[in-house]
């Protein structure tokens, strides 16, 4: 079941999601765990003007996605960033495509135009998943990020969800 987030009831798993990126991976550019206060805090903080789900399954939940402003100039208001995190398991289930559509929805009812998405370089399975939406690479940043003693490029893809010929 997709439902829109609350944070204080949320935040604890969502923070438990995220951590295991930012703990053991480079998808998250992040260094240290947030605490669930913490992320709480940022729930409220994206929720309050933008769309913030979660996919939650008998009381667990398994994924969660959201938007927030790209930029905070007023020439970008229209412009939002979306985000997407699964808990281990929880891939190849659908529940990130469900997710992920959900909230392009909202988001273009809530007025935006286009969401960008920014991928580490590499994690061609999120490449490929927001290919499959629709999304189109739009840059490439080299060695812009460094975790783990590695250097990282990140790409964005953008979608334009205002479109008349967006079809998802």
């Amino acid at each position: 079941m997709i439902r829109e987030v609350r944070a204080a009831e949320d935040a604890a798993a969502i923070a438990a999601i995220y951590n295991e990126y930012v703990l053991h991976t480079t998808i998250s550019f992040e260094t240290a765990a947030l605490t669930p206060q913490a992320m709480q805090t940022r729930i409220e903080a994206y929720a309050a003007e933008c769309p913030y789900l979660v996919y939650e399954e008998d009381g667990c939940i398994l994924g969660y996605c959201y938007a927030h402003r790209w930029k905070e100039r007023a020439a970008y208001a229209r412009t939002w960033e979306s985000t997407i995190y699964l808990a281990p398991g929880a891939q190849g289930r659908n529940i990130g495509r469900a997710l992920m559509q959900e909230l392009i929805s909202r988001c273009r009812t809530a007025g935006a135009r286009v969401l960008i998405a920014c991928i580490t370089q590499g994690n061609e399975r999120s490449c490929r998943f927001h290919e499959s939406l629709g999304f189109r690479q739009a840059s490439h940043f080299h060695a812009v990020g460094e975790k783990f003693g590695q250097l990282l490029d990140v790409v964005d893809y953008e979608l334009n969800i205002q479109a008349p010929n967006y079809l998802h």
